[in-house]
């Protein structure tokens, strides 16, 4: 028989991983011309927020969300609208769930696993981007890295989790649908 020890506790991460971000899609279409800057956007506010917890700085997701479309629009010679940053910021409020994460979350919590959420982003009142979306009675507890500052991966986001659910980190496992 086998010693191996499988995790119990998924954490899944949100943005992208259980919110769809394609709905943002038709703002990139319209303030950029094309649909695939979103993807671009994208990879860049990933990168970037690793980067500031590499440096030791931190700087709220949203607002490095903004500043990520702010250097995509000036690298692509786009003027932005106060306009433009406000309706990103209400569809990022707004992310609907992929259609297949409340089927999937629910075969996961009938077979026994725990589920909570680790986000970059900062916690937000009721209703939370979850809630919206429907997702939110699925899951024990959401965490925010804001009470770190610091951005996944590293450990230290990991670590609370692990903490406050008084397990060991070999516990979580993360699913996540990028880097």
């Amino acid at each position: 028989m086998s010693s191996e020890r499988f995790p119990s506790i998924i954490v899944f991460d949100v943005n992208e991983t259980l919110l769809d971000i394609d709905t943002l899609t038709p703002l990139f279409t319209r303030v950029f011309g094309k649909q695939r800057v979103l993807r671009e956007w994208f990879a860049q506010l990933v990168l970037y927020s690793q980067t500031m917890t590499l440096s030791g700085l931190y700087t709220p997701f949203g607002e490095l969300g903004v500043g990520a479309l702010q250097m995509i629009a000036n690298i692509r010679q786009v003027t932005l609208t106060d306009d433009d940053i406000n309706e990103f910021k209400e569809r990022m409020s707004a992310l609907p769930a992929h259609p297949d994460a409340a089927p999937a979350l629910t075969r996961l919590r009938d077979a026994g696993f725990r589920l909570v959420t680790l986000t970059n982003s900062a916690s937000s009142a009721s209703p939370t981007p979850l809630e919206k979306a429907g997702l939110s009675q699925f899951f024990e507890q959401h965490f925010s890295i804001e009470t770190v500052g610091k951005f996944k991966p590293a450990p230290d986001t990991y670590q609370l989790v692990a903490d406050t659910l008084a397990v060991d980190t070999s516990d979580l496992c993360l699913v996540a649908c990028h880097l």
